[in-house]
């Protein structure tokens, strides 16, 4: 591998990933260990330790640990853990942890709001400051949020997932404007349309909006994890230096027809 070739790979680097059990972030995961990263799952399923240990090789290891991003006393914990387990650095941190709920807005419950708000937003922001600080003393970090193609449009029957994500985005920029000159590199990533478990029977039980939303998709086809695989590894990685404080789209040209 030349020199310019290494600024790809992730060995030696050390990340975390929340939400990293099931979906996008086990596919990111996955990306990240064929890359050669050292690497910790946090998710409050306890599955995560099943998931772990699927993606796990004995040149660069997986480890699960259990925790709750809207409950920052879990957070703490499960962090403290995290960070002991990758021998107590951390170069990448994905903020994938994320919820849902649909609901007509007057219709929408005040809890389920505030719930969303808690995972989405409020804890990718406390895992943001965790990180950020072990960062800031290295001189050296990537985080990673995850975004949504709603953190551009006004998506009807999620107001709270839309409430969140658009505050992803302006938080991802003002993160990056504090902390870029120190080393710590924030970026996002907004996935369009993505074949996961929260939408694979949509096909089945919705067949005419699966088809309006290909219609619409330029590419003419729903996204998977492994289009995401990619796009991260990039952000991670070295070669990425000079990006920051972008929101980057991953939609198969949908926000675009």
């Amino acid at each position: 591998m030349n020199d310019f070739m290494k600024k790809f790979s992730l060995e030696g680097k050390k990340a975390i990933i929340t939400g990293g059990a099931h979906g996008l972030d086990y596919g990111i995961a996955e990306g990240f260990r064929d890359a050669g990263a050292e690497i910790v799952l946090m998710d409050i399923n306890e599955k995560v330790h099943e998931a772990a240990a699927s993606l796990s090789r004995p040149e660069t290891p997986v480890y699960g640990v259990v925790g709750d991003v809207s409950d920052k006393a879990s957070l703490e914990k499960a962090y403290a853990e995290c960070l002991e387990k990758l021998g107590g650095r951390v170069d990448i941190l994905v903020n994938g942890a994320g919820i849902q709920y649909r609901s007509l807005a007057e219709d929408f419950p005040e809890d389920m709001f505030r719930k969303i708000l808690d995972v989405n937003l409020v804890g990718l922001f406390l895992m943001s400051q965790l990180a950020g600080r072990t960062m800031l003393q290295q001189g050296y970090g990537r985080i990673i949020n995850i975004a949504s193609l709603s953190s551009f449009f006004g998506a009807s029957m999620i107001a709270g997932y839309t409430a969140s994500k658009g505050g992803v985005a302006q938080l991802t920029k003002v993160l990056s404007t504090e902390w870029a000159g120190r080393g710590v590199n924030v970026n996002a990533i907004a996935p369009g349309y993505m074949k996961t478990e929260l939408t694979a029977d949509i096909e089945t039980k919705n067949p005419e909006q699966y088809k309006s939303v290909i219609t619409r998709i330029p590419k003419g086809r729903w996204g998977s994890a492994e289009d995401l695989k990619g796009i991260t590894v990039f952000l991670a990685s070295d070669a990425s230096e000079y990006i920051t404080g972008t929101v980057i789209l991953v939609d198969g040209g949908y926000a675009v027809k």
